[in-house]
């Protein structure tokens, strides 16, 4: 992991951001053009990170998969209108057409794979009961389901982007904030107070790297440099 991690940073980053849509919406027999259409204002994964900022409008290096969306979901219904994207010859090369198109100028990686996930026992069953047994979203005519969810497609992807800057200069605030008993209990484990002001000082240049003119939110990050 750390090694694939590396090869999405660059100039002296060194962390990526986990995102995730589990599952991924999408109705049942749509093709994967469509799907994606569907999404063009705003991407359908979230962080999983608890983080409060849940958006980011661009990125430096990101890479995406996506599984359980059948290949031969790829092509459009005959007489539906054409979406730009349905001029790709393949799945994976539609996908990186969407994240070209949603994040310009971002190194991406995309990869379709047809295997779900599988979500039968003991996977825990948090998922509504509108899902179907595939995990898509039923059309009106199917209506609602009441089996189990058997499997899910889901979309996950790493990415290093502006939002890490927001993320990072906060859980340096975070570990400046007075707290005795925290601090002394790593004291106690052994850290030294000069290797801990040391670490701090590391996360706050890193967070840094991260930090650009369009994108990040500059205004309440800046005061960690205080």
């Amino acid at each position: 992991m750390m090694h694939f991690a590396d090869s999405l940073t660059f100039s002296g980053r060194k962390a990526v951001a986990a995102w995730a849509a589990l599952p991924f919406p999408a109705l049942s027999g749509s093709s994967l053009p469509n799907i994606l259409s569907a999404h063009q204002q705003d991407v359908p994964w979230k962080l999983l990170s608890s983080w409060r900022e849940q958006k980011v409008s661009c990125c430096f290096a990101q890479s995406v998969v996506l599984r359980g969306i059948c290949k031969e979901k790829s092509a459009s219904c005959p007489g539906q209108p054409r979406w730009p994207l349905q001029s790709c010859e393949s799945p994976e090369q539609l996908l990186q057409q969407y994240l070209h198109t949603q994040f310009p100028g971002a190194f991406s990686t995309a990869q379709v794979l047809q295997q779900p996930c599988a979500t039968r026992p003991p996977f825990p069953q948090f998922f509504s009961p509108l899902l179907t047994s595939r995990g898509f979203l039923p059309d009106r005519a199917q209506g609602s389901s009441s089996a189990g969810v058997e499997s899910i497609p889901v979309l996950a992807a790493l990415q290093s982007s502006p939002l890490l800057h927001s993320l990072l200069s906060g859980l340096c605030r975070d570990l400046r904030a007075p707290n005795l008993r925290r601090c002394s209990s790593f004291f106690t484990a052994g850290v030294e107070q000069d290797d801990f002001q040391e670490a701090l000082e590391e996360l706050r240049t890193l967070s840094q790297c991260y930090e650009t003119g369009f994108g990040a939110d500059g205004s309440e990050d800046e005061a960690d440099s205080d």
